[in-house]
């Protein structure tokens, strides 16, 4: 903390006493850093105390993902409720379908309450039968569901709690129940009555026709929610996408090593240039570069920054890297002026005094502290105590978060400067863009037979570092894309079975206005017609909620408002084609059949 030192970033974790609640030690924290910054009498923008929180470990580890998993579980909840007013329009159909057979019991005796008894068991039947299978499908596939949501590493130590199954299953069953009660609860003697006497042309058609259109509104402006959701996201992660983050992304495997901390820093930079040649020489591969910190993984260390010439310059800090000579290259992140490190920059070793270090930095750095000159050859100090001379200017590169603005960069070269830290990440590029990913285990191999002292923490690739950093946007947009489409799908049942039903209910009618020559275009048309205007409501009802919900997705979203026009236009034109397409079937079957076969059976 001291206010000459080149760190200032500390994680402290501590152990609350029992019934002592967190926030209660704010006060003293608060206290702590105001000792703590009259001590050192810190400038104004190099405070070490001013970020100082305290926060449960538990909002530490979910902070980031905590909407990510409420609007998660928010657009699968919309998924059940879709599928329950989905299963509840189709089961008022069968209802109706059966009209006559349900008149006829109530005739010899059978209560509303005994039928509605009947529905309901036959619907529990075929619920719980639904929910064993749907259960299988869980516990199989919990493993890539785990990985497909947005919450990071924790999806792959996630495991399956039988807990939580039998809570699922036990909601399932509760839906079932629901379900059922809807087209029990909508039958009246009355209705059943008018089924007996006229089995054929009425049943219960009125009544449960309303409901049927209002069940399926509710299923489209529900899919109208989360399509479109997804569709404000999937125009957010294109924009995300298209961001230039300064480095090239293809083609580029990456390495994470992880020495001892006992190893001197001099023994561990010769390790390093040891496995640098050895990934160097693996076939495939056209160059190799090492840093302690690359871009898209936080914002790193710091120091202290002082320019020669200025001594009432403000103090204060920027981020240092450590690279090696080929860092630049292996990145692909652009020369503005000057050069990069090559063999001129020789390694410093202990026997030199006051050796000056050449440093490369961005184009941030030399607009904050070189406005309007040229930066080329001067001297800047703080950090390593040795004086730096401006050998490069390079383009900025997305440090921490692809949507962060550009902040001053040193780089050092490792071994001249002298510190090599412990952990440090090798970026190997292939000589074809798509080999990257073929290159990890003969890299993980290579580090392991040159280095066998040190551990590979991970290998990956610059996409997926990229992706990474795109962040839960782009789970989110894939898991509601899914479940849009899964939206989507049982939306269109509905209106199938719905339209399909009503079609149905007027076959006769339709029959003998066509055998009268009514032309099929036109049933077709009218039919298509109700299927269409369903959907319109819908799609109207779900963009108000949309309007309503969207504040779940602000955080995830880039350069998009939550009232994007397009996403909006996208969504509604894919309910309302689905909607068309799916009343059509039945509109073309009704106007196509036979009349005389109909009028025969009828």
């Amino acid at each position: 903390l001291d206010p000459h030192g080149q760190n200032g970033s500390y994680l402290l974790l501590g152990r609350v006493a029992p019934g002592v609640d967190i926030h209660h030690l704010e006060p003293y924290v608060k206290r702590l850093t105001a000792v703590i910054g009259q001590r050192f009498q810190y400038a104004v923008k190099a405070d070490k105390t001013r970020d100082a929180k305290i926060v449960p470990m538990r909002d530490e580890l979910l902070g980031s993902i905590r909407p990510a998993i409420v609007a998660t579980f928010v657009a699968m909840g919309l998924i059940l409720l879709i599928a329950c007013t989905n299963v509840a329009a189709l089961m008022l159909g069968q209802v109706e379908g059966r009209a006559s057979e349900l008149a006829v019991r109530a005739a010899l005796g059978a209560t509303r309450g005994r039928i509605a008894q009947q529905l309901t068991i036959e619907a529990l039947l075929i619920g719980v039968g639904a929910a064993v299978v749907g259960g299988v499908f869980a516990a199989v596939g919990f493993g890539v569901l785990a990985r497909a949501m947005p919450i990071g590493a924790w999806g792959e130590s996630a495991s399956f709690d039988w807990t939580m199954f039998v809570a699922a299953f036990a909601l399932a069953l509760v839906a079932v129940l629901l379900i059922a009660l809807v087209p029990a609860l909508s039958l009246r003697r009355g209705d059943l009555r008018g089924a007996l006497i006229g089995a054929r042309t009425s049943g219960i058609q009125m009544r449960g026709g309303r409901l049927e259109r209002g069940l399926v509104v509710a299923e489209v402006a529900l899919a109208m929610l989360i399509a479109s959701g997804a569709a404000l996201l999937v125009r957010s992660v294109t924009k995300l996408y298209a961001l230039d983050p300064g480095i090239e992304t293809k083609g580029i495997a990456v390495v994470d090593v992880l020495g001892s901390p006992n190893i001197r820093s001099g023994a561990r930079g010769r390790t390093i240039e040891e496995l640098m040649a050895a990934l160097a020489a693996l076939p495939g591969v056209r160059s190799v570069g090492a840093a302690m910190k690359i871009p898209l993984r936080g914002g790193g260390d710091s120091f202290d920054v002082t320019i020669d010439g200025r001594p009432d310059a403000e103090h204060t800090f920027t981020y240092f890297r450590i690279v090696s000579r080929d860092y630049f290259a292996t990145l692909g992140i652009k020369l503005h002026a000057g050069r990069t490190f090559d063999n001129s920059d020789r390694l410093f070793t202990a026997a030199d005094t006051n050796p000056t270090l050449s440093i490369v930095v961005n184009d941030a750095f030399v607009k904050k502290y070189f406005p309007g000159e040229n930066p080329i050859g001067r001297i800047t100090g703080g950090g390593f105590n040795a004086p730096q001379r401006i050998i490069g200017v390079v383009g900025n590169v997305a440090e921490a978060k692809l949507t962060d603005g550009a902040e001053p960069v040193r780089y050092y070269l490792g071994g001249q400067a002298p510190w090599w830290g412990n952990h440090v990440t090798f970026v190997v590029r292939a000589q074809r863009p798509g080999d990257a990913t073929a290159l990890l285990e003969s890299a993980r191999r290579g580090v392991q037979r040159v280095a066998p002292g040190y551990a590979v923490e991970g290998t990956t690739t610059m996409e997926r570092v990229f992706d990474s950093a795109v962040g839960p946007a782009r789970q989110i947009m894939a898991l509601l894309t899914l479940l849009s489409a899964l939206a989507l799908g049982l939306g269109a049942v509905g209106i199938y079975g719905v339209i399909a039903h009503f079609a149905a209910r007027r076959r006769r009618d339709w029959a003998i206005r066509v055998a009268l020559g009514l032309r099929g275009p036109v049933v077709v048309r009218h039919i298509v017609g109700q299927g269409a205007a369903l959907v319109g409501v819908g799609v109207a009802i779900g963009a108000v909620g949309t309007v309503l919900l969207a504040r779940l997705l602000v955080s995830f979203l880039f350069g998009v408002s939550t009232v994007d026009p397009i996403a909006f236009l996208a969504a509604s034109l894919a309910l309302l084609l689905i909607g068309v397409a799916a009343a059509f079937i039945p509109a073309w079957h009704t106007a196509t059949v036979d009349p005389a076969i109909v009028l025969r059976d009828s």
